[in-house]
């Protein structure tokens, strides 16, 4: 009986060999994998925002405004609302002239979170169109497997706009290390406006809404506008 036919075009290689090329696609896919997890999913702190004297400036009328100073020594609180020997002065109510809008630029509101100097190094925020984009690191407790005491990178965004006479409020996207988690994974609420979804009779979002007149993000400004 004849033998099958051989393809000597075929190249053979030996056990040695291929065990070879086996370890070094499992090195190479393990570099390629620390590479991405160090770039992507261990992060570093974040640096404090830090406004420039005319933007501190700007910060500090708004916070008056809102009965509070962004700064502890700010003369405008002062010099208005304590007296000489230091008591609050009394004042009668009054809405005339108030202005009802609050305007926030992004470098202020990273501006006020880094007054919380532990937040700071934590929590960085930046405004697009109708966007709110925050991004975090985590640190992960030491006892956690393989992660722990590590520092975990996550990005999130929340649309903030307003339409057909109500807040917008919807969850964009969260990312773990730059890849997109399911919505499955945090509630199946992606693209859902949350002040339509949970805004029923009495509760958060509905109160929230009635006393919104207008809200929206744009040129790198938060802008929201109360009712009366």
């Amino acid at each position: 009986m004849n033998s099958a036919p051989t393809d000597k075009s075929q190249p053979r290689y030996s056990g040695t060999q291929v065990m070879l090329f086996v370890g070094l696609a499992v090195l190479a896919t393990a570099l390629v994998t620390a590479w991405w997890v160090n770039q992507y999913l261990y992060a570093a702190s974040f640096e404090p925002t830090q406004l420039t004297e005319s933007e501190q400036r700007s910060l500090d009328h708004k916070m008056s405004q809102l009965g509070q100073a962004d700064d502890s020594s700010a003369p405008s609180l002062k010099s208005t609302a304590f007296s000489s020997e230091g008591s609050l002065d009394p004042e009668p109510y009054s809405e005339e002239g108030a202005s009802r809008k609050i305007n926030l630029t992004e470098r202020e509101v990273n501006s006020l979170i880094a007054k919380d100097v532990d937040m700071a190094k934590h929590v960085a925020i930046d405004l697009g169109d109708n966007l709110v984009s925050v991004k975090l690191v985590v640190p992960v407790n030491e006892e956690m497997p393989i992660i722990g005491g590590k520092t975990l990178k996550l990005n999130f965004g929340v649309e903030l706009s307003y339409a057909a006479g109500k807040p917008v409020v919807a969850m964009q996207g969260i990312s773990l290390g730059g890849v997109p988690l399911p919505s499955a994974w945090w509630g199946d609420i992606k693209h859902i406006n949350l002040v339509e979804e949970f805004g029923g009779p009495g509760g958060f979002w509905d109160q929230f809404a009635k006393g919104v007149q207008d809200l929206n993000i744009q040129d790198g400004q938060l802008r929201i506008t109360l009712k009366e």
